[in-house]
């Protein structure tokens, strides 16, 4: 790929040449599960193939691709461990003789037994795991509760459910649902089938990884006569698979290297491996949904820790060539399982010679899924920031507060954003205290010293509603990008992401820090919780379209409510009947001449001075009925030195005299939401420093202005961080049409590099 700041593989100095595995990886120990196995119906090995136009085009002898997308009539190698871990936990339910209990066996024991309806299986996965629970349920006739994320594909899930099993949803991600079914389990005294282990559950997810020994069996068979396995390449999910492929290849004689690969919003054991402990990760949707796992099981890591030699993550997209790659050659393989394909894709010349591959080394991927449905993923891989304006404009954030048609919110964008952050090692958090509407920011950590600059910028965009042509293309022309948000702002957003990527590599002193947020085109709550959640910088840019002016100043708003009070009556009763519309029509005289005393400048004082507008009216039933209510919603714009209470006054003051002077006037007044005006010294040290670069990247004078809307600045300004607002040419914003200049997004994208340059330094 094009980046040199990827997340770069990670080469395990802990690793040793050999690993014992535990006693159950024993060859008698062996022999009983591959004979369990060989019980089950429809068991045949899966087969072994080779890729030896891969091969070639790598530089190595061969290149083996064990296919799991048919083992025992299901699409994944899953119910290898999870017969055997269902079958070992049953046999010992019911205090059999493990030695001398068959399949056949336990299912006589089973159908014998006085009240069978005690036992049941309970387990939470991603997809396979519990598809292969499910399957085992049926074969033993037992009844079986499967918990899934919230998120998962809907195909999926009725997969798991044709097998028989109870479906529950979780709220939250796979590391929840394995919580929430643990628990449910102990309530209900059944069968916790996880390949997962943590403290106090470890005895039924060792017979799990001890079931996957049987995939290992049959490649050794497989393999061509005289054939050693110099690299064998596993995915990682909890680390229980990854653990019998340490077992197994690094407990032999001659020992094979063993790379794993995980998603890049996924990475538990990458991270772990660097750190040398277990770290909790808390990850984001993956397409390689079996992988999408925050912590690595307690029993594997000891063993992972010694014996995997490199650690690799892949981004979803690249998983998805690789599945496609594998597809087009005969092998049926989902995203997990072409993630090992795309680890190996991306090793380096480098790469492949610390891991010891040459001209005679034999690979083998472990491709433990088939082909099955997810959503095409969006590539994280570019490093041009007019490439990447333009798959964030393709993804639609619109705010759902806003619209006739609410928006579809900011998560599918936020992921995006948070899967290219990690697919560059790029430090990311997630904040989402409103439910739906989360924010992301991602940190490039200073060596210490510097100070540190925050670039802020609105993921959601106003309703695509209205727009005139698809809102969604991204389409350039005549070096324009036209869409939904490329002005307001996903241009200043794609290249602050950018800035921040480039940052990595200048050794800054201090810290670098993007904050993609939420909501504001309606409250700003992205910005506001970031901010809650602690985020501090010396310095922010927010990086909206403003034609590459300077804005040091802005006014900032307060919205109120007015009730006006009438009396509801018949139509045909004026004597008794109080017109509450008729009366606010009062008020809206004295507003209106309230508005021109504001603005005697008119349109050219805009920025300077203050404004208000009446912008909704409700009142009124039914057209035969005196209105005994109508509410007029207000916006007053605010400059410097304005308060709320000055301005609450100022309204009061002109109903309090309507009351005087009309009969029957009745009013409730009421603050509903404000924010700040913003104003910053265009010589203060740090908007002075930004005006140079500016000026550079430009080569002409820059130049400060002061406008009438609202931005984020004010929020940042009113937390002690000094901050301007900076962005590309552009226009449209909210209109039929909008666009962005492509050259300008280029020229924000370096300027801000520089800045950050100078400032953290």
């Amino acid at each position: 790929m094009s980046s040199s700041n990827r997340r770069p593989i990670h080469f395990n100095t802990s690793a040793r040449p050999q690993v014992a595995g535990p006693p159950s990886s024993s060859a008698a120990a062996l022999e009983a599960i591959t004979h369990f196995h060989a019980q089950l119906p429809g068991y045949q090995p899966t087969p072994l193939l080779r890729l030896d136009t891969l091969a070639q085009d790598l530089g190595v002898r061969a290149v083996f691709v064990k296919d799991e997308s048919t083992r025992l009539g299901l699409p994944s190698f899953k119910i290898l461990g999870a017969s055997w871990g269902v079958f070992r936990a049953i046999e010992q339910r019911l205090g059999l003789d493990s030695s001398t209990t068959d399949l056949p066996a336990l299912k006589k024991e089973l159908a014998a037994a006085s009240q069978p309806s005690n036992i049941s299986l309970h387990a939470a996965t991603d997809g396979n795991h519990g598809r292969a629970v499910a399957r085992m349920g049926a074969i033993l006739s037992i009844p079986t509760v499967i918990r899934v994320p919230a998120d998962m594909h809907t195909s999926t899930v009725e997969l798991i459910r044709s097998e028989g099993a109870e479906i529950k949803v979780s709220e939250g991600d796979y590391d929840d649902a394995v919580l929430e079914a643990w628990g449910e389990a102990e309530r209900s005294g059944a069968v916790f089938v996880q390949d997962f282990a943590f403290k106090g559950y470890t005895e039924i997810p060792q017979w799990i990884v001890d079931g996957y020994a049987t995939m290992m069996h049959e490649v050794d068979k497989q393999v061509e006569k005289g054939t050693h396995i110099d690299l064998v390449v596993a995915p990682v999910g909890v680390g229980s698979f990854a653990q019998a492929v340490v077992s197994h290849f690094k407990g032999k004689e001659t020992p094979a290297r063993v790379l794993t690969v995980e998603p890049d919003t996924a990475a538990c054991l990458y991270k772990s491996l660097r750190r040398g402990e277990p770290v909790a990760e808390k990850t984001s949707p993956t397409i390689m949904a079996g992988l999408d796992c925050g912590t690595v099981s307690s029993i594997a890591w000891p063993l992972l820790r010694e014996g995997i030699d490199a650690s690799a993550t892949v981004s979803d997209y690249e998983a998805y060539t690789a599945s496609e790659y594998l597809n087009e050659h005969g092998v049926s393989a989902g995203p997990c399982g072409a993630a090992p394909l795309a680890a190996l894709r991306r090793l380096s010349e480098s790469d492949k010679a610390t891991l010891g591959l040459a001209s005679d080394s034999s690979i083998l991927l472990l491709c433990t899924e088939g082909a099955r449905d997810y959503n095409k993923p969006l590539s994280v891989d570019t490093e041009d920031p007019v490439a990447l304006m333009q798959t964030l404009v393709q993804i639609n954030s619109g705010n759902p507060g806003l619209g006739s048609v609410p928006g579809v919110g900011e998560t599918t964008i936020a992921r995006y954003i948070k899967s290219w952050l990690e697919h560059r090692d790029i430090e990311t958090h997630w904040i989402e205290p409103t439910k739906g509407r989360p924010s992301v920011i991602g940190v490039v950590r200073g060596n210490g010293g510097g100070k540190s600059i925050m670039f802020n910028g609105h993921l959601d965009t106003v309703t695509i509603s209205g727009y005139d042509g698809d809102p969604l293309s991204g389409h350039i022309n005549d070096g324009k990008l036209y869409g939904r948000g490329s002005a307001d702002m996903k241009g200043g957003v794609a290249a602050a992401l950018i800035a921040l990527s480039r940052c990595k590599s200048l050794n800054l002193g201090g810290d670098v820090i993007f904050t993609g947020v939420a909501d504001e085109e309606a409250e700003s709550i992205g910005t506001e919780q970031v901010l809650e959640a602690g985020w501090r910088a010396d310095a922010a840019i927010v990086s909206e379209s403003t034609n590459v002016e300077i804005i040091n100043a802005h006014k900032g708003f307060v919205w109120f409510e007015v009730d006006i009070f009438g009396l509801a009556e018949h139509g045909s009763r004026a004597d008794l009947g109080i017109d509450a519309i008729t009366r606010a029509g009062y008020f809206l005289v004295e507003l209106d001449k309230y508005a021109q005393q504001l603005t005697p400048g008119g349109p050219d004082a805009l920025a300077e001075q203050p404004s208000v507008h009446a912008s909704i009216i409700k009142g009124g039933e039914e057209i035969s009925s005196y209105p005994a209510l109508c509410t007029i919603s207000i916006e007053r714009r605010t400059v410097g030195g304005e308060t709320v209470e000055g301005v609450t006054q100022e309204l009061c003051t002109i109903l309090e005299k309507l009351q005087g002077e009309v009969t029957n006037f009745k009013f409730d007044l009421r603050c509903t939401f404000n924010r700040p005006a913003f104003s910053i010294p265009a010589d203060h040290p740090f908007v002075a420093l930004a005006g140079e670069e500016v000026g550079r990247t430009l080569n002409e004078k820059p130049v400060f202005s002061k406008q009438p809307y609202w931005t984020d600045c004010a929020l940042l300004f009113a937390q002690g961080i000094p901050a301007v607002l900076w962005g590309p040419r552009g226009g449209g914003l909210h209109a039929k049409e909008e666009y962005v200049e492509v050259d300008s997004v280029r020229h924000v994208a370096d300027t801000l590099t520089n800045i950050a340059k100078r400032f953290c330094k």
